[in-house]
């Protein structure tokens, strides 16, 4: 079974292309199920799962959680399926647990307004973090995409930006006048002093010269958060969401928003729509007088 478990997450990697972190997701997923199948003797695979998923009902784990597990599951007896490891899939008619979408939580304008704005750019480092976050909050990028991007990968006639989102699928993101403006006074005036000895093809540079880390980002972040005064807990992917439902608030469409994002699927996107709703409902709330 570790072979074949092997060969399944060798075909995730290079045969479907998915990012590194999904695929050693599936492996933990995968390893959880073989332990708990190791104590339990030869039983029929299908009673095999059934347990398993009573046993993560028992021990009180999330419905994403269990959600997850049984998904790598399908996932890998449909591949065996296809490979004719297998006859049957032993999942086939699971359903997996309804999963309740949390709502992201997200800044308002005025707070990132204080928070791009917070860093010094009197400072070399200040010039940089500043163009981080006008970059973050005018593309929606991952902070992951933002750590990774290159010198060349981004234009001015027309402003965007190239990054490669999970399974290292290229997109290409508009840049407003306001992220350009920060970006190329960054890459004329504080990078030259960031880069050094380097030789690195990475945009954004830490002290050393070196690509600037996602917790580098995380660190800077929560500094300018402080600063900001801004009281919510903060997050990297808080701006990502932020982006989003601005742009929906203010009239965009919904395709738009699914391809700037790199979501495959649009319902990953619609999640912005109820936060837009709900915020609409509460400022009708709050205004109207018969509300």
């Amino acid at each position: 079974m570790n072979d074949v478990v092997a060969e399944f997450l060798y075909h995730l990697r290079y045969e479907r292309h998915l990012a590194n972190n999904t695929v050693d997701s599936y492996g933990r997923d995968l390893e959880d199920f073989m332990r708990f199948a190791q104590n339990l003797g030869s039983l029929a695979e299908r009673e095999l799962i059934m347990r398993y998923l009573d046993h993560l009902h028992g021990a009180h784990r999330s419905t994403a959680t269990i959600a997850r597990r049984l998904a790598a599951l399908k996932a890998f007896y449909r591949w065996q399926l296809r490979e004719e490891y297998k006859d049957n899939d032993p999942t086939d008619l699971l359903l997996s647990p309804r999963l309740e979408r949390k709502l992201p939580d997200v800044l308002s304008i005025a707070e990132v307004t204080r928070l791009v704005e917070a860093p010094d750019v009197r400072k070399v480092t200040g010039v940089r973090d500043r163009a981080m976050l006008e970059v973050l909050y005018a593309t929606g990028i991952r902070v992951s995409e933002l750590c990774h991007l290159g010198i060349n990968d981004w234009w001015t006639d027309p402003p965007r930006l190239r990054c490669l989102g999970k399974g290292d699928k290229e997109r290409y993101v508009p840049l407003g006048e306001i992220a350009v403006s920060w970006l190329a006074t960054y890459v004329e005036q504080s990078r030259p002093k960031l880069i050094k000895r380097s030789k690195t093809p990475y945009l954004f540079l830490n002290h050393r010269g070196q690509a600037l880390t996602r917790q580098g980002f995380w660190k800077l972040l929560k500094k300018y958060a402080v600063a900001a005064e801004i009281v919510k807990p903060i997050t990297p992917h808080m701006i990502r969401h932020s982006f989003a439902t601005h742009l929906l608030e203010n009239g965009a469409d919904l395709r738009a928003v699914q391809e700037m994002l790199g979501h495959q699927d649009i319902s990953t996107t619609q999640i912005y729509t109820h936060v837009s709703s709900g915020r609409l409902r509460s400022a009708y709330d709050a205004a109207h007088p018969r509300a």
